[in-house]
């Protein structure tokens, strides 16, 4: 089938402003549209600027605004967005090039909620046992590959330029509040209850939409607004 794709491209080096790239490739139906970028930066525009990797929707490292949604490129067909595609890059970062944005401060948010497991008793002989309940509390957060298609989707994150700290963070801090093997609830609570913190979610929902990985951020998010209300994990 023939594809038409309208990219957004930009250079600091040369550009002024953004501008689109318009290309027509041949595709079959069940290529994705990572494949039809490839096809355009291989055979056409060697300029064109992108991330990829593992190409298999796990390293999180394509997400883009794909017919004005954030989805991961090698997770979307061709036959599922049809024969006009319009590519952008993720919306509320800074773009270095073309489709490729500034992760920085995103990443820097990530680091901000302590991901990782507190725990200052005494090192067991053994692994920390935990049962299969208390491991189900917080699966779903685990799942998240900091894409961030969700925090680049929200109104909230827009509306305060960046600032909000954002749902990939609160999922972040939710998948260790809730394990059951770690102590540091109580800083991660004080770091939500910033003014950038939870309270600045307004349930839009974008972010449940966007996330390729079907994580129910809003549940997560309100599980972390019960617990910084209650000042503890219940």
């Amino acid at each position: 089938m023939q594809v038409h794709l309208k990219i957004q491209r930009f250079n600091p080096e040369t550009d002024k402003e953004p501008w689109w790239s318009e290309h027509d490739i041949e595709a079959e139906p069940a290529d994705r549209v990572l494949d039809a970028l490839n096809q355009v930066k291989w055979f056409q525009d060697g300029a064109l600027t992108y991330r990829r990797s593992c190409a298999h929707g796990i390293c999180g490292s394509d997400a883009l605004r794909i017919n004005g949604r954030n989805r991961l490129a090698c997770k979307v067909l061709i036959k599922d967005v049809g024969k006009k595609i319009t590519v952008q890059p993720l919306m509320g970062l800074p773009i270095v090039k073309d489709l490729v944005v500034n992760m920085e401060g995103f990443f820097a948010k990530y680091r901000s909620v302590k991901p990782y497991l507190i725990n200052d008793e005494p090192e067991p002989e053994r692994e920390r046992l935990q049962s299969v309940e208390d491991r189900a509390r917080f699966d779903d957060t685990t799942k998240c590959i900091l894409c961030a298609a969700c925090t680049t989707s929200c109104p909230s994150f827009w509306a305060a330029n960046g600032e909000y700290i954002g749902p990939a963070a609160i999922v972040q801090s939710h998948r260790f509040m809730f394990d059951s093997r770690d102590h540091g609830d109580q800083e991660r609570i004080s770091i939500m209850s910033d003014e950038m913190g939870v309270w600045r979610c307004r349930t839009a929902f974008n972010c449940v939409e966007a996330c390729p990985r079907g994580i129910d951020i809003t549940k997560a998010i309100a599980e972390v607004k019960m617990a910084a209300l209650r000042g503890k994990i219940e």
